[in-house]
């Protein structure tokens, strides 16, 4: 075939050649290396899917996103990723891209525009959508592609994310790369679907097929993607046939597959058919094509030298890139003072929950333009389930006040891909409960962004949740309280204010974060509780409790709503002659042990309360600290108190016995002293 019948530039051609053979000589020698014993790390082959990327490579710059997938070695290379950092990082070396705490299933690069990778089946969609998300608000003409397989797309927050996509009409290429297995899964074997591109369709934007081993025609259909992409006419769905010649995992040919399926594919393989081609067609001779491929041998040689001799990431950076600062890090014996908030001198109005969380939203949304909220109904006229967000979405608009569809994965996954993007979302899920249909974006994703980059990037995003209990009528699926999941998650900030004024300082400081962080709003007190709360920019330092009510013979510790009942009981202990110290932690994380201790020390005793289940709860964790820090010097040890072990009931009276009331708090208070 002569060059000027090609359907593409040589010198395109001969480029796109040029990163195959980068990304062959990865995985060569990668392969190589594993079979040898030379390195010690999982792999997940991408050999026979070498053109999609090497092609996408000439139509996109680093200014463009990208977030891809444990098997998106080809990905990395063709994006720009430098090859010294992603070896050493695979490697679990100090020199890695992530400082070897992420490896290859987790690189992050801002430099080159590889954003996230992620190890968890598509995943990586929902966040796309914030990088997109970021772009269009910011005016910039850069496109988000997100790869995942073929088997990604049986995932929900695939379908999730297109649904937003396309209803918000984002710059973003959900890139399916199609390699025929699901894992190890053949497509006849997990869906009747007779293509993928059609779900796009369904969803209400453009969807198209491509031929992900030729790179002439992949080249014409991508261009024409991108450009419509990057113009601004919404989404695009691709899906790139190609094969999967390795296994899901390790190294060789895939041996699922049928000898003669497989042969078939490896005489279609894009690579061998572009190196033909380039000679037949007389743009590459031999010895041109040997030394590009010498070349990007020597490339990749020279990396992973360099990356052997990268000293291992010591023990010492253990709990290091957690959250920004290390001090927040739960450590046995280390409790840092943290200064607590100044005395308000300006002006205050007197404010409900509501109010005051408002009030937070708007002061930050107008200080910074890059603040904004997005969740299910948060716009006017009802500014949210509850009315947290009224008027908001009035004052600054429909693109700062962002309704969504009822998807937490996609509500989550927006939120952080914005805030690695640099933005300032405020996520909000309606009940406590419905952490459970977004965790994957929450503790795999979000809590560990900054530790798996190694502090290339973060996520400083805000989610504000509602927690029900204590009122009764609700039942098993809108009253629980789970912040034990959340704290038990390394990377998470956690708030849970009792009243107005915290509320507001709070969630002000949260916003203000460079890390993730939770809210949490009990329902019970976002009408009942009002205060005075400070005009303007008020915030309330994360890590800091407060002592709410001095005593001298056991401390209460508790927060929430449960914090009120801590005061009842207090109350009602004074009549017997029992002076109980109250805290309010406010910070669930950081925590603040150092009051706690603190008021322990003089007190002697400790009594933790809180509305979550008592087994394997916050509270649990609290005294083993008191008892622990404290041995010797305690009259009695400390102790928790949660509700019983069990769904939260419809029934009220059930639920007012299962959870800790003011009886029962004295009661057990009462036994402590007197023990």
């Amino acid at each position: 075939m002569a060059a000027g019948n090609l359907g593409i530039e040589p010198e395109v051609l001969k480029a796109i050649y040029g990163q195959m053979a980068r990304i062959r000589a990865v995985d060569k020698a990668i392969q190589a290396g594993l079979s040898a014993g030379k390195f010690m790390f999982t792999y997940w082959p991408m050999t026979g899917q070498e053109c999609i990327p090497a092609t996408i490579s000439q139509l996109i710059t680093a200014r463009d996103y990208m977030v891809t997938t444990y098997r998106g070695i080809h990905d990395q290379v063709a994006k720009g990723v430098d090859l010294y950092g992603m070896f050493a990082e695979a490697l679990g070396r100090e020199g890695g891209l992530n400082k070897g705490k992420g490896g290859s299933p987790h690189i992050s690069d801002p430099s080159s525009g590889s954003m996230v990778t992620t190890a968890i089946v598509g995943a990586g969609a929902p966040i796309a959508n914030g990088f997109a998300i970021s772009a269009k608000e910011r005016g910039e003409d850069r496109v988000t592609i997100v790869n995942f397989g073929d088997g990604a797309t049986s995932i929900g927050a695939v379908h999730e994310a297109m649904n937003l996509a396309g209803a918000w009409k984002l710059p973003v290429i959900f890139m399916c790369q199609n390699n025929q297995w699901g894992e190890y899964t053949p497509i006849p074997d997990y869906t009747a679907s007779p293509n993928f591109y059609g779900r796009a369709e369904a969803l209400g934007f453009r969807g198209v097929q491509l031929d992900g081993n030729d790179p002439a025609a992949f080249h014409t259909g991508m261009k024409d993607v991108i450009d419509y992409v990057r113009a601004g006419k919404g989404p695009v769905f691709v899906e790139a046939l190609t094969y999967r010649m390795g296994p899901h995992a390790g190294v060789g040919d895939n041996y699922n597959a049928a000898k003669d399926v497989l042969a078939a594919a490896k005489e279609r393989a894009p690579l061998e058919k572009t190196r033909a081609l380039l000679i037949d067609a007389g743009i590459c001779s031999e010895d041109e094509l040997s030394a590009l491929e010498a070349a990007a041998k020597a490339e990749v040689d020279d990396a992973i030298t360099r990356a052997l001799e990268s000293p291992v990431t010591p023990p010492s950076e253990t709990v290091t890139d957690v959250f920004a600062d290390v001090d927040c890090v739960p450590q046995r014996g280390h409790h840092p003072v943290r200064e607590a908030e100044a005395a308000s001198t300006g002006e205050t109005k007197t404010m409900s929950m509501v109010e005051a969380i408002c009030d937070a939203q708007r002061v930050a949304m107008t200080n910074n333009k890059e603040v904004f909220i997005l969740g299910e109904d948060v716009g006017d006229p009802q500014g949210g389930v509850f009315g947290t967000n009224k008027g908001l979405q009035t004052e600054f608009g429909k693109n700062r006040v962002r309704p969504t569809p009822i998807a937490e994965q996609a509500i989550i996954g927006a939120a952080l891909g914005s805030s690695i993007a640099g933005m300032s979302p405020i996520a909000e899920i309606m009940f406590t409960d419905f952490f459970g249909v977004c965790m994957d974006q929450i503790f795999n994703h979000a809590a560990k962004q900054r530790y798996m980059s190694g502090a290339a990037t973060h996520a400083p995003m805000t989610i504000r949740v509602q927690a029900g209990g204590g009122m009764g009528g609700f039942g098993a699926q809108h009253s629980q309280s789970l912040e034990a999941w959340l704290l038990h998650s390394p990377g998470i900030k956690v708030v849970y204010p009792s009243n107005a004024l915290d509320a507001k300082g709070l969630l002000a400081s949260c916003i203000a974060d460079p890390d993730p962080c939770v809210m949490i709003e009990s329902m019970m007190l976002l009408f009942t509780q009002k205060g005075e709360v400070p005009l303007g920019d008020y915030r309330v330092p994360l890590g800091v409790a407060k002592v709410v009510r001095e005593g001298t013979d056991i401390t209460l510790i508790s927060y929430g709503w449960m914090l009120h009942q801590a005061l009842a009981a207090a109350d009602e202990l004074a009549k017997e002659g029992i002076s109980a110290e109250v805290i309010d932690l406010r910070s669930l994380m950081p925590i603040d042990y150092h009051r706690v201790l603190a008021s322990v020390r003089k007190t002697g005793r400790a009594l933790v309360v809180h509305a979550a289940v008592e087994f394997c709860g916050y509270g649990a964790e609290i005294c083993s600290t008191i008892n622990s820090e404290l041995w010797g010097q305690l009259k009695a040890p400390a102790d928790r108190l949660g509700a019983a072990y069990a769904p939260i009931a419809y029934s009220q009276a059930i639920e007012f016995s299962q959870v800790p009331m003011n009886p029962a708090i004295v009661a057990r208070a009462r036994a402590a002293v007197k023990s």
